[in-house]
């Protein structure tokens, strides 16, 4: 019983993560499953790996729909928690491509079912009469579910992005240029349209709205890494979320971490994610 559960838990938690974004959630969702698995009557379970996937499916729908109101009141803008991986994290390309920052943040903007759907469809390769059994609809009600969600993300999801090897030389330049204080060469790395968001959840200072602009947004930077409170802060690329970026640590804990998009050598989106309650994937 133990064995076929460990040999299931990191996908589990893989589903669990891209449904809810949240680190600490996924966790929780995982040990219920446990919990679930371990009262259910085993005997009349065929094909077990099946079973956990749906169950842990379900009850991040049920997570899902709540988290929703506590989403909707949160202060500032509300992003994904980071998640440290590693290469082999995607095991494809399908499941790379949705741990990504970009897409879990579009991801947010389906419904609970459609992005159960989704997930099911595209990162995990579920047929859509299993997906019809885990979500408890129809094989044809699924279909369309899973056209509309993907239309969704296709049309929501960064259009022109770098391969990961101009990923990590944007973000080395881009680290050398925080860490200088040099405005020009920041200013030089965003792209005309950069946005850039910041989570702190009310916990710790960060801007409440999105800054549009490299000129405001490089501004703001700077400002914030020369703020006494940060001074001794330091940061370095790692493959956050599938992708290189910077994780910044403070006294060697983790105080924040940067995910960006990059398209024709210029940064195009930033998320700064420093609310120290959703830093739980930055610890190895």
């Amino acid at each position: 019983m133990t064995d076929t559960f460990e040999d299931n838990r990191r996908l589990l938690f893989a589903a669990a993560y891209r449904m809810l974004g949240s680190v600490a959630d996924a966790e929780d969702i995982v040990q219920d499953a446990w919990l679930a698995w371990n009262r259910a009557d085993r005997t009349s379970v065929e094909h077990p790996k099946a079973y956990l996937v749906r169950t842990v499916t379900n009850l991040s729908l049920n997570r899902l729909t709540s988290a929703r109101a506590v989403r909707e009141a949160y202060v500032g803008p509300w992003l994904p928690e980071p998640l440290l991986t590693s290469p082999d994290v995607a095991e494809g390309a399908e499941l790379a491509d949705t741990v990504s920052m970009a897409v879990l943040v579009v991801l947010e903007t389906l419904t609970p079912v459609e992005r159960a759907v989704f997930l099911l469809r595209e990162a995990f390769g579920y047929t859509y009469a299993e997906i019809a059994e885990v979500v408890g609809k129809s094989e044809a009600a699924v279909r369309q579910c899973a056209h509309r969600a993907r239309e969704h993300v296709r049309a929501r999801r960064p259009r022109f992005t770098a391969d990961a090897s101009e990923q990590r030389e944007i973000a080395e330049k881009f680290l050398a240029a925080c860490a200088g204080g040099d405005l020009r060469e920041v200013l030089t790395l965003l792209a005309p349209d950069v946005v850039s968001w910041s989570d702190g959840g009310g916990v710790v200072s960060a801007a409440r709205r999105p800054l549009y602009g490299p000129d405001h947004v490089a501004r703001w930077l700077l400002g914030v890494l020369a703020k006494p409170e940060v001074q001794g802060m330091e940061m370095g690329i790692t493959e956050i979320n599938g992708e290189p970026g910077l994780l910044m640590t403070l006294a060697g804990v983790p105080f924040g971490a940067v995910t960006f998009e990059a398209a024709e050598g210029r940064i195009t989106a930033l998320r700064f994610v420093v609310n120290p309650e959703k830093l739980r994937g930055l610890r190895p």
